[in-house]
């Protein structure tokens, strides 16, 4: 299944093949994540969305996770939002409540950012040959920039039975909303839009057309988040330990949960 919403917004095509097949029958999908968004880093599952599979037109779907199943953690919002700063405060505070892995992207690496690490970095050229030959559950493209998710990743978070995080652009939440994943979803905002180009600014990272590309999603993503019922919780971040209490108070019955496994 593939996803266009314009071509400044969010593509991403979800490829479920017998892997996922394999995984439905054995393994609830709901305890897992891999990351395939615009930012940082771990346990991330990008979009496990409803795909089509094969030329029959059946429908492969994630199992329903039973009651007491940990549930991943959906977080959505704005590139500069601060999301990965609150992530890396979350799973420092419980490193043994979240599993990890990392995705491949296209985009160059930034300052501090370690292949293997926070991603793997490679070639339009090398993850499209990739996608072609069926090694990714999903990707996305994302302000010029590939993202996805290999098999390989998401296995070896499934075997690990740990909350996992999932760091995605509102389209692969609209996505998700289709599927029995049963996560908990948490939108993280800046103060203000004029905020939010500050700190865009302020990293030194991005060209001028990037930037105001980041602010147009920025700004639809938003308008998503401020509608009711499609977040379990909004956080402002405008003070990192204020809107890390909020998640953190707001998760901590998940992370309770992976204690008596």
């Amino acid at each position: 299944m593939v996803v266009q919403h314009s071509s400044n917004m969010l593509t991403v095509t979800a490829i479920v093949s017998s892997f996922a097949r394999r995984l439905s029958g054995s393994v609830s999908l709901s305890s897992c994540a891999v990351k395939g968004g615009g930012g940082g880093s771990k346990c991330m599952l990008s979009t496990t969305a409803v795909a089509t599979a094969g030329n029959k037109g059946d429908t492969v779907q994630p199992a329903m996770s039973p009651v007491n199943t940990v549930r991943p953690l959906v977080l959505c919002g704005p590139s500069g939002a601060g999301k990965s700063t609150i992530m890396k405060k979350l799973t420092a505070e419980f490193p043994d409540a979240f599993g990890f892995s990392v995705s491949h992207t296209t985009r160059q690496p930034r300052e501090g950012e370690e292949d293997g690490v926070h991603y793997h970095y490679v070639t339009r050229e090398v993850m499209t040959a990739a996608i072609e030959a069926g090694d990714f559950i999903e990707n996305a493209e994302f302000s010029a920039n590939m993202y996805g998710t290999s098999k390989k990743a998401v296995q070896s978070v499934l075997e690990q039975g740990k909350i996992c995080i999932l760091d995605i652009e509102m389209q692969g939440v609209i996505l998700i909303k289709k599927t029995e994943m049963n996560p908990c979803y948490v939108f993280i905002k800046p103060p203000s839009l004029e905020i939010l180009e500050q700190r865009l600014r302020d990293r030194k990272t991005d060209s001028e057309d990037a930037i105001q590309r980041r602010l147009d999603t920025a700004k639809r993503e938003m308008e998503y988040g401020a509608v009711e019922g499609n977040f379990d919780i909004v956080i402002t971040n405008d003070e990192l330990d204020k809107a890390y209490t909020e998640l953190r108070t707001f998760i901590l019955p998940e992370i309770e949960k992976t204690k008596t496994k």
